[in-house]
């Protein structure tokens, strides 16, 4: 086990499954006090035994993150349990894609509320018990900046974390806390090896991505070394949407 962020506590919303599974085992062997919050209570005890199995600590929260006083409580819990909280990853979301005349208002708010207000709130409420130095990460997606049809609650959720993310950084400023975001390319979490070349050459890095390659910037932007990075999105996905692609 590595120590760079020696009993540094860390809280991980959608902490138990995909990117936030990886971001979780990524700092628990950098030596952090990994908080995983999930609604995913059998797996998100899973990810910490394996946390606290690899010589790591960890701790699961049993959160809802549409609701406030849920979220409200993850903070208050982690504080009465660690008495300090350094950094915040804002990672859960739900996707729902569906044909525009199709998808409800209903359900449209279900994406907002579970993918950008839970950010807004586990931000404002943290930041009120952090100290100077801490962090805040957000995790949006390249479907911020590029769209295909049927995506629009998603795109709405994720471009709203863009903008809520450099808005929290101008706030918290001076609170000495850095708050970013990091949008994610295609991140395979299940099937990799199933793959197509096909899949992996769309990218200039030939491959598609994984979790550890998101859970590197998380570590990245979250050492304090780093911290004249503030408000920035910083894009993860291989080259993909920097490509030139022309229907012939």
């Amino acid at each position: 086990m590595r120590t760079k962020f020696i009993d540094i506590v860390v809280i991980i919303t959608g902490g138990a499954n995909g990117i936030g599974e990886g971001i979780a085992k990524a700092f628990g062997k950098q030596g952090a006090i990994v908080c995983i919050a999930d609604l995913d209570d059998e797996k998100g005890k899973y990810v910490q035994q394996q946390i606290e199995m690899d010589g790591g600590k960890a701790s699961f929260f049993l959160t809802n993150v549409k609701q406030e006083d849920d979220l409200k409580n993850l903070i208050q819990n982690v504080m009465n349990t660690y008495g300090k909280i350094n950094i915040l990853i804002n990672n859960a979301g739900i996707a729902k894609f569906k044909p525009l005349f199709e998808l409800s208002t209903q359900e449209f708010d279900d994406v907002i509320h579970t993918n950008l207000r839970s950010v807004f709130i586990a931000s404002r409420e943290a930041a009120k018990v952090m100290s100077n130095g801490c962090s805040i990460i957000n995790i949006a997606s390249t479907r911020a900046i590029m769209s295909e049809p049927n995506s629009e609650s998603y795109a709405a959720s994720k471009g709203g974390i863009v903008s809520l993310t450099h808005s929290l950084a101008a706030s918290l400023q001076t609170n000495n806390i850095t708050v970013n975001c990091i949008s994610p390319g295609w991140i395979e979490f299940n099937n990799y090896d199933d793959l197509k070349e096909l899949d992996h050459v769309q990218h200039w890095s030939n491959r598609v991505g994984k979790p550890a390659d998101i859970a590197k910037a998380c570590l990245y932007l979250a050492d304090p070394d780093n911290n004249f990075i503030n408000g920035q999105n910083i894009i993860v996905d291989g080259g993909m949407t920097r490509k030139m692609i022309y229907e012939e």
